[in-house]
């Protein structure tokens, strides 16, 4: 339970919470890009309240109440928001993403489900991260409160993996290939687990729908629909149909995971696996407890109807999630085009009130039960995660006003990269649209720089002009090669010439 706000931290609470109102005001509008002088101004205003707390407060205690919950919401926005501008590379743009390591090291460390590669990328974001914090720090370019702020979290994240690395080192090297087997094979159990059950709630819903109500004839209803309510039902691109996952296919993709179990088992002696030259390594829990869960998993799988569906009870759980992550999975296909970095936030806070919903672990019913369905919806928590997490990582350093211009080169240089890789031939025509393209973007600069709407100049101009450039050559290769097979025409033609002039002479003489 949180700890009390102290009298003299309730003047900065009600500031945090004005900055914070504020910050979630400028989100919310989308009828303008964001603009970095907004987000300083801002943060700013963060900065000064923090500076206040560290005045009052006892660096030696440890505070965890509303004021600490609500500056940490207020950091984790004011992150997106710095990612969104394009600032990605100083220390205010890192926190949300610290954050979100965190959560990922958390659950690894809860279910043990991970091996040495899973380990390895995080090792190099931390220390990725932790060069921008010390830039900054050294530069004196953010607080000390700030930079110390992040050297903390980034700690923090150091012990955890340092946890989940010792916990690797106990593991015999007889036992790392069994065990790096066992934690693929369980993954792909639980991503099988939640398509089986997605597949049952969308027949389920099928089904529901198509039942005729009471009294009302079976094609009642499809003769009242007009045709554009049945086109508008129709599945597009935007609208995926929701086809569920026959039995068959399920019981297909089942049938190698058990195969492979079974292969693992095999070289149990007396339930412990058995090492060269008769011998049984050390850890044998850690293989041994793995296995059996994947069998568990297995054995919901393929459980009755009524006991392999998530639990009523859990069924919103699982739903919310669903939907979470069929829109996660979205973003990622079409971030560059669609994604604002601060639209994650809503996301993040979902996923933290479901987080907050389980007991040692495990989600509860009413009755303080464990419903059946738990390995599907921590599957699809996790899955939110990490998703989250690829998104945040990605961000790319150009802010959101020239995102669209970034996006526009770099559609021109693949179709220039095409176009250069199958070659001709080709007329001036067809390199018009590029050339327009490019005159297009290059009349949007002024002094060599493109300005935004406010007259700044937004984050992400290198990148931009790097882009811009590369078309430009792009473009003059390919001017280059049409000239050449012009100019090739030219030389076949002339020689063509020659050659009779020459034969005529000839003839000429031999007549």
């Amino acid at each position: 339970m949180a700890a009390p706000v102290a009298q003299e931290e309730l003047p900065i609470l009600e500031a945090i919470i004005n900055i914070r109102n504020r910050l979630t005001a400028l989100k919310k509008n989308r009828g303008e890009y964001i603009k970095a002088s907004d987000v300083n101004t801002l943060y700013q205003a963060i900065v000064k309240q923090v500076t206040r707390l560290n005045e009052v407060r006892d660096d030696r205690n440890v505070y965890n109440n509303r004021l600490d919950a609500t500056l940490a919401d207020v950091f984790n926005l004011l992150s997106l928001f710095y990612l969104t501008i394009g600032k990605t590379r100083e220390c205010p743009a890192t926190y949300s993403q610290i954050a979100s390591m965190r959560q990922i090291l958390d659950h690894m460390n809860e279910s043990g489900i991970y091996n040495e590669s899973d380990l390895a990328p995080f090792h190099r974001r931390i220390a990725d991260l932790r060069q921008i914090v010390q830039q900054d720090a050294e530069s004196g370019k953010h607080p000390v409160a700030m930079t110390t702020l992040l050297e903390r979290q980034l700690n923090e994240c150091d012990n955890v993996l340092r946890e989940l690395q010792e916990s690797l080192s106990v593991l015999s090297p007889e036992l790392m290939p069994i065990h790096i087997r066992l934690v693929n094979v369980r993954r792909q159990l639980v991503a099988l687990a939640a398509k089986e059950t997605a597949s049952q709630t969308a027949a389920s819903a099928r089904a529901a729908e198509a039942q005729p109500g009471p009294g009302t004839h079976p094609h009642a209803q499809a003769q009242e629909e007009s045709p554009e309510e049945v086109e508008s039902k129709t599945p597009t691109k935007d609208q995926p149909n929701p086809e569920p996952l026959p039995a068959p296919r399920v019981k297909a993709e089942l049938k190698p995971l058990q195969e492979e179990l079974r292969k693992i088992d095999s070289k149990r002696v007396d339930g412990k696996f058995m090492g060269p030259g008769g011998s049984f390594p050390p850890s044998q829990a850690i293989c041994s407890s793995l296995l059996e869960e994947c069998f568990e998993i297995v054995q919901e799988i393929r459980a009755l109807d009524e006991s392999k569906n998530v639990a009523s009870s859990l069924k919103p759980i699982y739903d919310r999630l669903m939907e979470i992550r069929r829109e996660l999975e979205s973003l990622v296909m079409t971030h560059r085009w669609s994604l604002r970095e601060t639209d994650l936030w809503n996301y993040s806070l979902s996923l933290q009130e479901i987080d907050k919903m389980r007991i040692d672990g495990k989600f509860v019913d009413a009755d303080g039960n464990t419903p059946t369905g738990q390995y599907v919806l921590l599957y699809l928590l996790r899955r939110c995660y990490g998703l989250i997490y690829r998104l945040l990582s990605s961000s790319e350093p150009v802010s959101e006003e020239l995102m669209p211009i970034a996006n526009k080169l770099s559609t021109v240089k693949k179709c220039l990269n095409e176009v250069l890789k199958y070659g001709g031939p080709f007329s001036p025509r067809d390199l018009y649209p590029y050339q327009l393209a490019l005159h297009q973007i290059d009349s949007m600069r002024r002094d060599g720089k493109f300005i935004g709407v406010d007259g700044t100049v937004p984050e992400g101009q290198g990148i931009v002009m790097a882009h811009l450039n590369e078309c430009h050559e792009l473009l003059e290769m390919l001017k280059q090669r049409m000239n050449e097979g012009q100019d090739d025409d030219d030389d076949e033609e002339f020689d063509e010439d020659s050659y009779t002039f020459d034969s005529g002479s000839d003839s000429e003489e031999e007549a």
